[in-house]
């Protein structure tokens, strides 16, 4: 049987490497977000329209919250669709 020295890995294993996740809008001094512009607020969505988890974004749940309301707000205006098959 092959022992522990023969197995090999096409790419080093990177065990507990993972980046930090930081909050865009502390690291930037973001206070405000505004809800008339939609080409910021995409970035907060996913192809399909819908809203991104804390998770993948990396916010904090205040900007979280914040980007929150500002997309249903800007949906409301319609300056983003709330459905949509391909949005970016």
């Amino acid at each position: 049987m092959a022992s522990n020295k023969n197995i090999r890995f096409l790419a080093a294993t990177k065990l507990g490497m993972t980046r930090k996740k930081y909050c865009r809008f502390k690291k930037s001094g973001i206070r405000y977000i505004d809800y008339k512009n939609p080409d910021f607020l995409l970035k907060f969505v996913n192809e399909q329209g819908k809203m991104l988890p804390r998770r993948i974004t990396g916010n904090s749940l205040k900007y979280q919250r914040r980007v929150a309301q500002a997309v249903k707000r800007s949906r409301q205006l319609a300056l983003m669709p709330y459905v949509t098959d391909l949005l970016k």
